[in-house]
């Protein structure tokens, strides 16, 4: 059976999304044809508004409305280290634990041989760019304990210990295999606490 072109678009616009199947996406759009017509106008004003708000930061790569981000404006933090993530979630996630209080650097992904994606196609350049500033004493590397966070991990310890500056590993309090953003606060903070030097 074909559904209405409207569902069909629907559905096929839910399947975007990661890990949405087709049945999933099929729930969604009914889902959403059920909802009040005040909750949808809500919902699309909020994606319109995401997508057109919202920026990566100039200095740190994460997600942001004001371009510096509230983190690297904040003169209060450690201004000495810089820990390293994949994501903007990552943030997240880490600032929820209230025990990290220094600047951060968004790589917006892996280095992935397989999917092709190398130094280039991540945001090494301007944390290479950022640590000419002598301030920076430690960099922090908290990619995920996967096989390209750690090759990630190992490639950014080899360009970045020869100018000296201290480069240590979030400590496998974190399993392997899983994500920074599913580990609970007490999990990262032993991460965290336990890092040491590459």
């Amino acid at each position: 059976m074909q559904y209405p072109e409207p569902i069909a678009k629907l559905i096929e616009s839910y399947m975007k999304l990661p890990g949405i199947g087709n049945k999933t996406a099929t729930r969604l759009a009914f889902y959403t044809i059920d909802m009040q017509q005040d909750d949808v106008t809500d919902f699309a004003k909020a994606l319109v508004a995401a997508q057109r708000d919202l920026h990566y930061c100039s200095i740190c790569g994460n997600i942001t409305e004001e371009d510096p981000c509230l983190i690297c404006r904040d003169k209060q933090r450690d201004q000495s280290t810089v820990l390293v993530v994949e994501t903007p979630k990552d943030i997240m996630t880490l600032e929820r634990m209230h025990e990290y209080h220094g600047l951060y650097h968004v790589l917006h992904g892996v280095l992935s041989p397989i999917e092709g994606k190398g130094p280039k196609d991540i945001n090494i350049a301007s944390l290479l760019k950022r640590l000419q500033n002598d301030a920076i004493k430690e960099v922090i590397i908290a990619t995920n304990a996967t096989p390209e966070g750690e090759a990630t991990a190992t490639y950014l310890s080899r360009l970045i210990k020869p100018a000296g500056i201290k480069v240590t590993r979030l400590a496998h309090g974190l399993s392997v295999g899983s994500d920074i953003e599913y580990a609970d606060e007490m999990t990262l903070m032993k991460a965290v606490e336990g890092r040491q030097e590459m």
